[in-house]
């Protein structure tokens, strides 16, 4: 039985508010930042977090694949706050990583949101997606089933599970339940898949590898793996060991990130 009392109107703690580094309830800047650019075409400012990391596979899966997909990759310390600064800002209004410029073109074209820069990246260089109406279809459906259904799990089980600053079983409960839906969901979808759009390595498969690929390997969460018996989602351990053998995705977690300062 929890002793908090819902208030009428919620205000942010005292503690938040000084705490100029943290999440608070109004979007924006915070202070005034240069972000560098290299020479190079696209310019990434990312982290290797799962959402951060789906950027760098497909970039890497693009020279690969032998496509001229020349990138800069700069680090934001999301602990630090660089996702408040002015100049990242104005390329994601939402302080998110990761975010890319592409000054390829006569005016840049900011994208932000890690699938957005798939979709982008995908349609700019014609690959990794399909072209057929059928199958575009189904790799938008796992696309858009990854945004919505991977908060839960990263926000929601991760964050009380590994994170919280005490446990707590309701929300504990509560997220490790859907987050083993979620697995039982991929391992069914995945029986007789090699990839998750079928026989074809796609978008689809960069997006969600990140966090169910790396979590039933043992990679998020320290001990999450154990917790949540991975082991018996047998399909998606194949799937995730497929995918991480491949030499991009090796690359991509091996990535350097310069400092933007």
């Amino acid at each position: 039985m929890s002793d908090y009392t819902i208030p009428k109107v919620w205000e942010e703690k005292q503690e938040d508010k000084e705490n100029k580094l943290g999440n608070q309830p109004v979007a924006g800047s915070r202070f005034e930042q240069k972000l560098p650019a290299g020479g190079q075409p696209l310019q990434v400012y990312s982290l290797g977090t799962p959402n951060g990391i789906k950027v760098t596979i497909m970039l890497e899966e693009l020279k690969e694949a032998g496509v001229d997909a020349k990138y800069d990759l700069f680090k934001i310390a999301i602990g630090e706050g660089d996702q408040f600064g002015s100049d990242f800002v104005k390329i994601n209004p939402n302080s998110k990583i990761p975010a890319m410029v592409d000054y390829s073109h006569d005016e840049p074209i900011r994208v932000f949101e890690s699938v957005s820069i798939l979709l982008y990246l995908a349609e700019k260089f014609e690959k990794f997606m399909p072209t057929s109406l059928a199958e575009r279809t189904e790799l938008m459906n796992w696309l858009f089933w990854q945004t919505g259904a991977a908060p839960f799990v990263g926000g929601g089980f991760g964050h009380f599970y590994h994170y919280a600053p005490f446990a707590q079983e309701y929300p504990i409960d509560r997220y490790t339940m859907e987050t083993k839906r979620q697995l039982d969901l991929l391992d069914k979808h995945l029986a007789n898949k090699n990839f998750i759009n079928g026989d074809e390595y796609t978008i689809a498969d960069m997006a969600i590898w990140p966090w169910y690929g790396q979590l039933v390997q043992g990679e998020l969460y320290g001990d999450a793996a154990e917790f949540l018996n991975a082991k018996e989602y047998k399909n998606v351990i194949a799937w995730a060991d497929r995918i991480a053998k491949r030499p991009a995705v090796k690359r991509a977690k091996e990535a350097e990130y310069k400092d933007i300062n």
